[in-house]
């Protein structure tokens, strides 16, 4: 697919050094819960508040996509949407088979930070601004992959079978940027929601690394 002009490979460009920079794989936990010899109890704990973040449905693309905001998004959030239907099944299957959050210091405060970023997320999910919501959207697709490690790592560690991957790839989700971006001047609306969504992961990656140095 050829890319119509410049202001939006400009943006798609932008956006993903944005993820690359902010994004989940800029942070040392995901390839620290990836290794065979983290405790269970800790993977166990990043499994279980991943899902209270990202188990829930309807879920961040869930939204967008019911949303009518964004006609010509429709075929990719409809990818995105099925692709994440498969990914909250296996993220709350390996999480079971990894058993319950150990018991930490400082559970109240860690489950009252969990509800605050379950409340920013889903503004964000919800958000009317054009481009904002399909921002986050962007944000979650393009940072999975990354959150995929630990818990790929986890199912096998478990001897569960791993699933393929389905989402859009990052090749679609850059192209679906620059058509959009050329329809509508959303590009900075689009960048907070992204950024926002960004920062929850992040959050939740500096809360997890908190709770296991907690713990001992």
């Amino acid at each position: 697919m050829a890319i119509a002009n410049r202001d939006g490979c400009g943006t798609a460009e932008r956006l993903s050094r944005i993820v690359a920079a902010d994004g989940s794989a800029s942070h040392r936990a995901p390839d620290r819960l990836s290794r065979s010899d983290v405790a269970v109890r800790d993977v166990a704990d990043a499994l279980h508040q991943l899902c209270s973040l990202h188990g829930r449905h309807p879920g961040v693309v869930d939204h967008v996509a019911a949303s009518d905001l964004h006609p010509s998004a429709a075929p990719w959030l409809a990818q995105a949407a099925a692709a994440f239907a498969e990914e909250r099944a296996y993220l709350i299957r390996v999480s079971a088979a990894a058993g319950p959050p150990p018991g930490t210091p400082g559970q109240a405060a860690a489950e009252a930070a969990l509800a605050a970023q379950r409340n920013a997320i889903d503004l964000l999910a919800r958000s009317a601004r054009p481009g904002c919501a399909l921002g986050a959207a962007i944000a979650v697709t393009l940072d999975w992959p990354v959150i995929r490690r630990p818990l790929d790592a986890a199912a096998l560690r478990l001897g569960l079978e791993t699933i393929p991957a389905t989402l859009p790839s990052p090749a679609q989700t850059l192209r679906l940027i620059v058509s959009v971006t050329d329809e509508s001047p959303i590009e900075r609306a689009m960048t907070f929601g992204l950024q926002q969504l960004l920062a929850q992961h992040r959050g939740l990656w500096d809360m997890l690394t908190a709770r296991a140095e907690s713990r001992g």
